[in-house]
């Protein structure tokens, strides 16, 4: 059921008015750590990229994930970061499926 939820989501994401949504929630909850400071890093195309590659001091946690930033793997970091990758630096969760789906869909565009 709760995959078939984390589906639909994604699917929903697809719509340039979902990612619109998203900009501004990435705004509200995101903007501040991954825009250049060194709290986190940018997230310009981490959609489809591979997990921890970017210019940054990920945490040992987040490196040995390995792989690549997939919808369900960004969904899966954003519900439950520390679930995700225990160690890891980001402490901020998304709790809302609806959200997660709107700021996956909004990270997809930032290339």
């Amino acid at each position: 059921m709760l995959r078939a939820v984390v589906v639909a989501a994604l699917a929903l994401a697809a719509s340039p008015a979902i990612a619109q949504d998203g900009a501004q929630l990435f705004n509200m909850q995101c903007r501040m750590c991954h825009s250049g400071s060194p709290m986190g890093p940018s997230l310009a195309g981490v959609a489809g990229g591979e997990i921890a590659s970017k210019s940054f001091a990920y945490s040992p946690a987040l490196k040995a994930k390995g792989g690549v930033w997939t919808d369900e793997s960004l969904d899966a970091y954003l519900k439950a970061p520390t679930t995700f990758a225990p160690g890891t630096k980001m402490l901020v969760s998304v709790s809302n499926p609806t959200q997660r789906a709107a700021i996956i869909a909004y990270l997809k565009t930032l290339k």
